[in-house]
This record gives C-alpha cells, sequence and structure tokens, in this order.
C-alpha cells in the first residue's frame, strides 16, 4: 500500500506516519509538505493507494487545492486531515471530491477508520456534520428515507441524473464536473445504497421510497 501524507509541518507528519503503519506491515508513506510538492509527488507516483493532505498548505488556497487535485488525478482517493472544525470547509471538501475529512484533534483509531472506509470505496463524514442538515445548502447532507441513506445534495444531484440514464460524461457535463469526479460520485451512491450498478441503483432508489422530485 503506498499512501502520500502531504502537511507542512514535518512533526506533524512524522506522528502521522506512524499510525498510518498500523495500516499494515507493508505500507509505504511518500511526503510532500505544500501543494506544488503534493502535485509532484502524486504524478510521479500512480500506484498511489491513498492521499492524506492538510486541507490549508503553502502554495494554493485550500478548497482550490482539492479542486485542483480532484482535477488532476481524478482516480486517486484524496482524505483531507485538518484542524479546521468549520463545517462549511467539510462540505466544501467533500462537495469538491474529498472522500473524507478528518480533524486533526481526532483519535488516531477514527483516523484510521477513515483511512480503512476511504480504501474499502466508502466516504468518512466527519461528527460535525452528522445530524447538519441544511437542504438549501449545496454542500450539506440530507437524510433521503427512514432506513438511513444519506447522500450530499451534489450527489442527489448525480443520482437524479444517473436514474435518467445518462451516462457519466454527460452527467459531468451537465453539472460542470469532471468526469473523474462524477465516477466517485456514483461509488460513493452506490456504496450508500448497497448496490453495485445502476440497475440495482434504481431498484433500491424505489425499495427506500427516494423521492428525487425537484432535486
Amino acid at each position: 500500500m503506498k499512501i502520500l501524507l502531504a502537511d507542512d509541518h514535518p512533526l506533524f507528519r512524522e506522528g502521522v506516519k506512524h499510525v498510518l503503519m498500523l495500516l499494515g506491515d507493508e505500507v509505504k508513506i511518500v511526503d510532500a509538505h505544500d501543494y506544488p510538492t503534493l502535485f509532484a509527488e502524486a504524478a510521479a507516483n500512480p500506484d498511489l493507494d491513498l492521499v492524506l493532505a492538510d486541507l490549508y498548505m503553502p502554495g494554493m488556497g485550500g478548497h482550490e487545492g482539492v479542486a485542483e487535485f480532484r482535477n488532476q488525478f481524478p482516480d486517486t482517493p484524496l482524505v483531507i486531515m485538518t484542524a479546521s472544525e468549520s463545517r462549511a470547509d467539510a462540505r466544501r471538501a467533500l462537495a469538491s471530491g474529498a472522500l473524507g475529512y478528518v480533524l486533526k484533534s481526532s483519535p488516531s483509531q477514527e483516523m484510521l477508520d477513515a483511512l480503512i472506509r476511504v480504501l474499502d470505496g466508502g466516504i468518512y463524514v466527519p461528527p460535525i456534520l452528522v445530524g447538519d442538515e441544511q437542504p438549501d445548502d449545496p454542500f450539506s447532507l440530507m437524510p433521503l428515507s427512514n432506513q438511513g441513506i444519506r447522500l450530499t445534495h451534489r450527489q442527489l444531484e448525480v443520482l437524479k441524473l444517473l436514474l435518467q440514464g445518462k451516462p457519466n460524461k454527460i452527467i459531468a457535463r451537465e453539472l460542470d464536473l469532471s468526469e473523474g469526479t462524477v465516477k466517485i460520485h456514483v461509488a460513493a451512491i452506490f456504496k450508500a445504497l448497497g448496490v453495485s450498478n445502476r440497475t440495482e441503483a434504481a431498484v433500491a432508489a424505489q425499495r427506500f421510497g427516494l423521492n428525487l422530485a425537484g432535486a
């Protein structure tokens, strides 16, 4: 397993490395200390299994960096690790394509659980967003049924177009996203619904009673 760890504080990187080694005996960690080195190392290591990066680092604005990383490396799982406990930051990072948002104040086991969830194809939503339902906020999570199905508004938009039979390329064009980002959202939707393809997603949507009208 190869992980790219990006943070501008060397001592913090060293501490996180010890936690990451708990993921397995064969973990290899690549370092980056700002957004330029993050992009350079990601390009130099196309076999990365995961990127764990601070949100606010030198070289680029935080959310601009997330969006640019997703644009350049659409198929590489990105988890944000940050001191920012802002709900807006968390929602925006997830909506921009990050698959997890981990607080630096989190216990080491919570960080490991988050990374394992992402490595398994899921999305890690931090506790600060649990119960944070703001229907008018495009970055908020919302409950879709009484069975605990929760998706972001962006994922809901993708699901609506997916159920209309539109391919990823068309969905990306209509929502002004990269095709890679759409693939990530589709994978997250499948995970949330417990399905593996579009046909099963349509059946699950009916079974859970998901109302996509006006989404």
